[in-house]
C-alpha cells in the first residue's frame, strides 16, 4: 500500500510553535527514510493548537531537507489567495524541487471568521468561485492564457518548469465531480468527519478527464490514526485526541493534552459515547490491527493511497506510529 503523511504541525500542551515546526521537519526526514510517498502540510489560522499557517513556506523547507519524498500542501486554502499568486508560489517551489511538489488546495477557510476577514483585509471573502479560481490557477501554472479576463494579460513566472501534481481536497460528490473534470487528484478527508462512500469516489473516476497535471485518476484518503505496540497503549495515547475532537465538535480548539492529563478529564457518559462513535474516523489499536483495517478499507473503496494524520502528545510516540505502519504495510 502506498503510504503518505498529513501533518498540521500540532502544538501540544507544554510545547511551542517553533518546536512544532521543527517536529514537522523531523517527521519529514523520517518519512523520507522509511519510503513514504508524500507529505502534506495543512493550513490553519487563528489557533494556538497548530503552527501550520503557511504550508507553502514549510513545503520549501521540507523539500530542502528530504530527497525522495513528495512535499506539498493539503491543502492551501485558496479563498485567501489570488490564482496568480498561487501559480507563482507553486511554480517556484517546483523549479527548486522538480518532480517532488504537490499543489493541493482546499475550499475551506482554515480558520474562524475573524481570521478569514483579517486575511481578506476586511473585505467580504469570495466564497462561491473556488472552482473557477482553481481552474485559473491551473492554467497559469501550465503557462496557458486563462479565460478569466483579470488574468489573461499577464503570465505566472517562472515559466517552463516541471509541473507540480495538482490535487483538490474534498468530502462531497460536488468536489469529486470538479476534481475529475479538471484532471487533478482527489483527496478525501475521511479523518475530518467521515462520510466516504464508493459512490463519491466513483463519481470522481467517472468524471475524470486526463490533463497536463495527471494522466489518470488518483485518489488518496486521510485517516486519523493512533497506534502502538499494544491496543492498551494505543488507547492511552489516543484519549487526548479524542478529547480534542470533542472540543472541536463544540466549536473549540485546544492544544492536545498529555495522555496523563487526559485520564483526569471529566468525561460525561455522552462524551464517551461520542468517542466510540468517532472511532469510525479515528483508528486506534495495535499496529497490525489498524493496518488490517486500512487494507480492508482500500479493498472496499479502491483508493490508491492512504495518508496518515497522527497526533500523539509525544513526538517519539508520533514518529513511532509511522515506523510501525511502514513495517506493516510497506
Amino acid at each position: 500500500m502506498r503510504l503518505s503523511v498529513l501533518d498540521q504541525a500540532p502544538i501540544t500542551t507544554g510545547n511551542t510553535a517553533a518546536g512544532a515546526l521543527k517536529k514537522a521537519e523531523e517527521l519529514a526526514v523520517l518519512a523520507d527514510e522509511l519510503g513514504y510517498h508524500r507529505m502534506w502540510m495543512a493550513e490553519h489560522h487563528g489557533t494556538g493548537a497548530f503552527a501550520s499557517s503557511a504550508p507553502e513556506v514549510i513545503t520549501a523547507h521540507l523539500a530542502a531537507k528530504t530527497n525522495n519524498l513528495r512535499i506539498g500542501t493539503g491543502g492551501v486554502m485558496m479563498m485567501h489567495y489570488s490564482p496568480l499568486k498561487l501559480a507563482e508560489v507553486f511554480k517556484t517551489l517546483s523549479a527548486f524541487s522538480p518532480g517532488r511538489i504537490d499543489f493541493g488546495v482546499g475550499r475551506a477557510p482554515g480558520g474562524d471568521n475573524h481570521s478569514m476577514y483579517a486575511l481578506s483585509e476586511g473585505r467580504q471573502p469570495m466564497l462561491n468561485n473556488m472552482y473557477e479560481k482553481l481552474k485559473t490557477a491551473l492554467q497559469l501554472i501550465n503557462d496557458e492564457v486563462p479565460e478569466d479576463s483579470l488574468y489573461n494579460r499577464t503570465i505566472a513566472t517562472p515559466s517552463n518548469i516541471v509541473l507540480p501534481e495538482a490535487w483538490l481536497l474534498g468530502s462531497s460528490g460536488n468536489s469529486a465531480v470538479q476534481a475529475g473534470r479538471m484532471g487533478v487528484g482527489y483527496s478525501f478527508a475521511q479523518f475530518f468527519q467521515g462520510g466516504m462512500t464508493p459512490a463519491i469516489l466513483d463519481t470522481y473516476r467517472n468524471n475524470f478527464q486526463p490533463s497536463a497535471f495527471m494522466e489518470k485518476p488518483e485518489i488518496n484518503v486521510t485517516y486519523l490514526v493512533t497506534i502502538a505496540e499494544t491496543k492498551e497503549e494505543a488507547e492511552f495515547e489516543a484519549l487526548p485526541q479524542d478529547i480534542a475532537r470533542l472540543s472541536l465538535m463544540k466549536g473549540q480548539i485546544y492544544q492536545t493534552l498529555t495522555p496523563e492529563a487526559a485520564q483526569d478529564y471529566p468525561l460525561t457518559e455522552m462524551d464517551r459515547m461520542m468517542i466510540q462513535e468517532n472511532r469510525k474516523i479515528h483508528l486506534v489499536g495495535a499496529a497490525k490491527d489498524v493496518a488490517t483495517i486500512l487494507q480492508e478499507e482500500q479493498a472496499h473503496y479502491g483508493f490508491d493511497e492512504v495518508m496518515i494524520c497522527s497526533i500523539p502528545h509525544s513526538q517519539e510516540k508520533r514518529l513511532n506510529v509511522y515506523r510501525l505502519l511502514a513495517k506493516e504495510l510497506m
